[in-house]
């Protein structure tokens, strides 16, 4: 009788990590970005085009995915993602295909094909992330913090994993170039079998009912707040949809999340891009490039992961906060959690400053990396213990499908505003080289990360005792 229970909870584990590793497939479209650049023969706009409807896919329909969740349960998503993740990869591959047997350059149809079929990957990356964050949180409601950290974790170190898998079979040992075709096949494959198997086991307990709010319950000592915020906003768990977007505090939270996520979005879709615009340090031909900016990818999500490893466990330890509301928190809160909304504002605007001031080759590009995972990790590993810390639990599928629209916004401004630039500097027929391609695009960059500290300090004072 104990066998089968511990069994069963060994499959969830499973296919909760398995579906979080699988979710972040689309981040390794800068492994695809310098074979589809230089035999597909696409422009950087049209690069762009492609990435960005990945990115941006993950978001539109993310409040309908988070009710389904909520309503349904995360095997539903799952089942959906194992459906959407082969048509998107198995027809990206095919067409990609058909583009590299025809010598002449693309037509317009066929890059919006390509554009459609990674929009359709993002959206499969939203059923599969979802079903594995709630899936853990709702299956562990004592560990919030822990189960959603696991699973972002695994989330960030997806791209990461499937590049050395992408580098260590489906790389060409000569020249290093990516057989592009079989990886993808890979991935449509791999995806299929996964979120299948996870449709079998991501099960919550009472899913047709969603779980009821319960009074949020704290131990006074020193450190609570006498003067608790207005509470007409916060932790308004039967609030509407309309509700949670009329609280000032969440439109500076989503200015907030569009300045610092929209960049680091921007840079992860296009750092293979950034790579090639910079003299290699040791000579290396354009042909061999794509090694360069897959060590760039790897780097960025060792220092995503590494990042979310960390701030999870510190954020409970000096910032305890319980977001199930279902126990009280009697450890000692030493520090607001905003102040690790703070810390990924400055962090990303040092990066920023650096690459506009001391950048010189491809050497130097590690840098932008590893600040682009701390500030992308940091800010996601939070988001979810914020928002259930302020605006409750029982909807929380759905606020979190709202909030994601601001990552959504700043992901388009940005990667468009890049794109502008980098084309404004490209030659006719060449490829972008040289600062001038990102440099204008930093410099605001920079600037804005200076207004996102300020509103993140806005934050601060206005969730006093909530964080």
């Amino acid at each position: 009788m104990v066998l089968f229970p511990s069994f069963n909870r060994g499959l969830l584990c499973f296919s909760i990590a398995a579906n979080a590793l699988c979710a972040g497939s689309i981040f390794t479209f800068p492994l695809l970005a310098p074979a589809l650049a230089e035999h597909a023969k696409l422009s950087q706009p049209q690069l762009t085009s492609i990435v960005l409807a990945g990115m941006a896919g993950q978001y539109p329909w993310t409040p309908l995915v988070g009710k389904l969740v909520d309503s349904r349960g995360p095997w539903l998503c799952s089942l959906i993602a194992s459906l959407l993740f082969p048509l998107a990869f198995g027809c990206f591959s095919y067409q990609v295909r058909q583009m590299l047997e025809t010598p002449s350059e693309p037509p317009e149809t066929a890059v919006y094909l390509l554009v459609l079929l990674f929009g359709i990957a993002g959206f499969a990356t939203v059923f599969s992330y979802l079903s594995s964050l709630f899936a853990a949180t709702k299956n562990f409601p004592n560990y919030p913090g822990i189960a959603s950290g696991v699973v972002t974790t695994l989330f960030g170190l997806s791209p990461l994993v499937l590049s050395f898998v992408a580098s260590s079979f489906f790389t060409d040992s000569v020249d290093k170039s990516l057989d592009i075709i079989q990886f993808l096949n890979f991935l449509a494959v791999l995806a299929g079998i996964i979120h299948l198997i996870g449709a079998l086991n991501l099960r919550v307990p009472d899913a047709r009912n969603p779980t009821t709010e319960h009074p949020r319950i704290e131990e006074a000592d020193e450190t609570t707040a006498l003067l608790r915020p207005d509470n007409r906003h916060c932790n308004n768990a039967n609030g509407s949809s309309l509700d949670l977007v009329r609280d000032p505090y969440f439109c500076v939270f989503f200015l907030f999340l569009a300045v610092v996520l929209g960049p680091c979005e921007m840079i992860i879709s296009n750092v293979g891009s950034i790579v090639l615009s910079l003299p290699s340090a040791t000579a290396t031909v354009l042909s061999g490039s794509s090694g360069a900016a897959a060590l760039q990818v790897k780097t960025l999500a060792i220092s995503n992961t590494v990042t979310r490893l960390l701030v999870g466990p510190i954020a409970d330890f000096v910032s305890p906060t319980v977001a199930s509301g279902l126990l009280p928190s009697s450890r000692r809160r030493y520090i607001s959690r905003a102040v690790f909304l703070l810390g990924p504002a400055v962090v990303l605007g040092l990066t920023f400053l650096w690459m506009d001031v001391f950048v010189r080759s491809q050497a130097d590009v590690w840098v932008l990396s590893v600040g682009t995972g701390i500030a992308y990790g940091g800010t996601f590993t939070i988001l979810p213990s914020i928002m259930s810390s302020v605006w409750g639990t029982r909807h929380a599928g759905r606020n979190f499908g709202i909030i994601v629209y601001a990552p959504l916004t700043g992901t388009i401004l940005f990667s468009y505003l890049y794109a502008l630039v980098s084309d404004y500097h490209t030659p006719r027929g060449g490829f972008c080289q040289g600062k001038d391609c990102w440099q204008t695009t930093f410099w605001m960059c920079a600037g804005l990360q200076a207004a996102a500290a300020i509103w993140s300090l806005t934050l601060w004072r206005g969730w006093k005792g909530l964080l």
